[in-house]
């Protein structure tokens, strides 16, 4: 780990999150100065279960509450921010778009507006999405391609995308902007997500199911090879304030079907079930990927892990977690 993390004071939103747990445990190791924003507390989550929540401070409220930020961000003297926290689930956002928006925009806002009151912060790295760019005719999506979300999730990511380019270029805030594809991992406890849903209908015996048809397209990309992309990019705007106001994506740059992820998982496991499809998915992309040439070429960052390894250490993850729970 490098030097800059020590003693750094470091604030993350969404660290209970399947992202947030991986960043927080990853700035432990480094020795930062890690103070956690926290509205409910999971005790399934991996920052919980394993302890090291512990190893943190955490500082209990809700998003937008921008007084409770402020106080955060001055009583702590935060160097630098990760903002993860959202309403990350498509299908809560159709059903419940009003929270879905308040969370993930005005929860946006109100933090940057907090850091734009507070003279320590140096770096603040904003969590967007793959989904804020909506359907797009032209693969791979690179940056500059616009941010036109159409549904409620996809929405809500453009919105709190687009708002931090402008505290960026507006007030010169210290702001770059990440988009990733589908985080995936150990210890994401969304099970109508595809992979820990497939991972859990397989240890369980039962045949893993498809919302969509198995057609859909998507990036996929390992939570660790996320966490590790979010220090590297914080440490480059340490070293070339320049790059503030860009936003980068992060991918390995792979394009693969639901249907051929769930085979994939289905072989690594090495169960023969056959997926149940049953193609219920509403207001979802049709096909997805990125473009990481601008990470490599700005910020000399690669993945450190492929969707075979990654796959590997997530079902072995996710073996050790079902036969803690039977102990």
């Amino acid at each position: 780990m490098s030097s800059f993390w020590r003693d750094r004071p470091v604030l993350v939103t969404g660290a209970t999150g399947l992202l947030g747990s991986w960043l927080s445990k990853r700035l432990i190791a480094s020795q930062s100065d890690i103070v956690c924003l926290v509205r409910d507390w999971v005790p399934q989550s991996e920052l919980v279960r394993t302890g090291d929540i512990g190893r943190v401070r955490v500082v209990r409220g809700d998003l937008c509450d921008q007084t409770l930020l402020e106080r955060t961000l001055g009583e702590y003297e935060i160097d630098t921010v990760f903002h993860l926290a959202a309403q990350t689930i498509v299908g809560v956002a159709n059903r419940n778009p009003v929270s879905t928006f308040e969370t993930n925009i005005q929860g946006t806002w109100a933090l940057l507006e907090a850091c734009r009151r507070s003279p320590s912060v140096k770096q603040i790295v904003v969590a967007s999405s793959d989904k804020a760019y909506g359907d797009q005719p032209v693969l791979p999506y690179g940056e500059d391609t616009p941010l036109q979300g159409k549904h409620p999730y996809d929405v809500s990511k453009s919105c709190a995308d687009l708002i931090s380019g402008a505290y960026a270029h507006t007030y010169k805030l210290p702001v770059c902007i990440t988009r990733c594809g589908n985080f995936y991992g150990g210890g994401d406890l969304n099970w109508n997500r595809i992979v820990p849903g497939t991972i859990r209908s397989i240890l369980r015996g039962e045949r893993p199911v498809l919302r969509s048809d198995g057609s859909y397209i998507r990036d996929y990309f390992y939570a660790e090879d996320g966490a590790a992309a979010y220090m590297h990019l914080a440490e480059k705007m340490a070293e070339n304030p320049a790059i503030a106001g860009h936003a980068f994506n992060f991918s390995n740059e792979i394009q693969i079907t639901v249907l051929e992820l769930v085979r994939r998982i289905l072989q690594q496991a090495g169960s023969s079930l056959e997926p149940d499809i049953q193609a219920t998915a509403k207001n979802e992309i049709i096909h997805q990927y990125l473009s990481a040439e601008k990470a490599r070429t700005m910020l000399g960052w690669t993945p450190s892990f492929t969707l075979d390894s990654a796959l590997s250490l997530t079902i072995d993850w996710y073996r050790n977690y079902f036969a803690n729970l039977e102990k």
